[in-house]
């Protein structure tokens, strides 16, 4: 298909936008947010060189006892085991006080890994796009804009069939129950339908992070495959705990997708 006029997630020239902002954080979250950025500050201190939220929370989605917060912490320098640490430690502590979210993810990176250039298409991006400033510094401010070609496409989610391997060993790794198999299934879920999103991205010409619009956008392209990623994209928002479900992602779908990148996107740029 050629290339549809430009959608939603782009501004006038065709850049795409920051998605989130702290004005579209709903008010039953507004607590739990205040407290991570003063605790933020208390636990990190001059090592903080910034923080972002991320998600469903900044974009205004998040559903109350299901959404959990998600951080992002950008280092003076490169993290090390004893911020890993704290960063637990904090992750622990707003989980447990706050009845509102459903778990805390936080992501820590140093400030210059975030502004080179081999991270440029990546975790740049995802900065400059997907975070929300919190504290300190916005690292947005230097990076370029952002449109949705094949570059961002390649550089953001073209190392499936690298993680693949490892996706196989949590499977294995992971107990014999529901409970233990849903957080995989949710994870691997979301990532599958980013990932065929993608992939369409710069044929569909726009942005989004609605798992739903998202698996939709992929559908219209690849339309033998497009139940395999709206049943991801429900499983994303309400995993079930199926073994059969996580085969299906590492024998099937998940090796399909990431012959399908390569040959469209080529292969992401290797990492030290």
């Amino acid at each position: 298909m050629d290339v549809q006029e430009h959608r939603g997630g782009l501004d006038a020239e065709g850049y795409i936008e920051r998605e989130g902002s702290l004005a579209r954080v709903p008010q039953a979250f507004r607590q739990v947010v205040a407290a991570a950025r003063e605790r933020l500050l208390d636990v990190f201190g001059a090592r903080l060189d910034g923080a972002y939220l991320y998600g469903s929370i900044p974009r205004g989605t998040a559903r109350v006892g299901r959404s959990d917060l998600d951080l992002l912490l950008s280092l003076r320098a490169e993290p090390t085991e004893t911020d890993r640490a704290d960063a637990r430690a904090l992750e622990a502590a707003l989980d447990g006080e706050f009845a509102e979210i459903d778990g805390v993810g936080t992501l820590l990176f140093g400030r210059e890994r975030l502004l080179s250039d081999l991270e440029r298409h990546d975790l740049g991006w995802f900065v400059a796009c997907l975070c929300t400033p919190l504290l300190g510094e916005d690292l947005g401010a230097h990076l370029p804009r952002y449109r949705p070609d094949t570059l961002l496409a390649r550089e953001t989610n073209g190392d499936l069939a690298l993680l693949l391997p490892g996706w196989r060993e949590r499977i294995a790794a992971a107990e014999d129950t529901d409970e233990a198999r849903r957080p995989l299934v949710r994870s691997m879920s979301r990532h599958l339908v980013r990932t065929g999103f993608t992939l369409v991205m710069p044929r569909w010409n726009g942005w989004t992070s609605d798992l739903g619009e998202m698996a939709g956008a992929f559908g219209a392209y690849y339309p033998e495959r497009a139940a395999d990623l709206r049943n991801a994209a429900v499983r994303g928002h309400e995993p079930t705990g199926d073994p059969a479900v996580l085969r299906s992602y590492v024998d099937d779908l998940g090796p399909w997708l990431a012959a399908e990148y390569t040959r469209v996107h080529g292969i992401k740029a290797p990492r030290p």
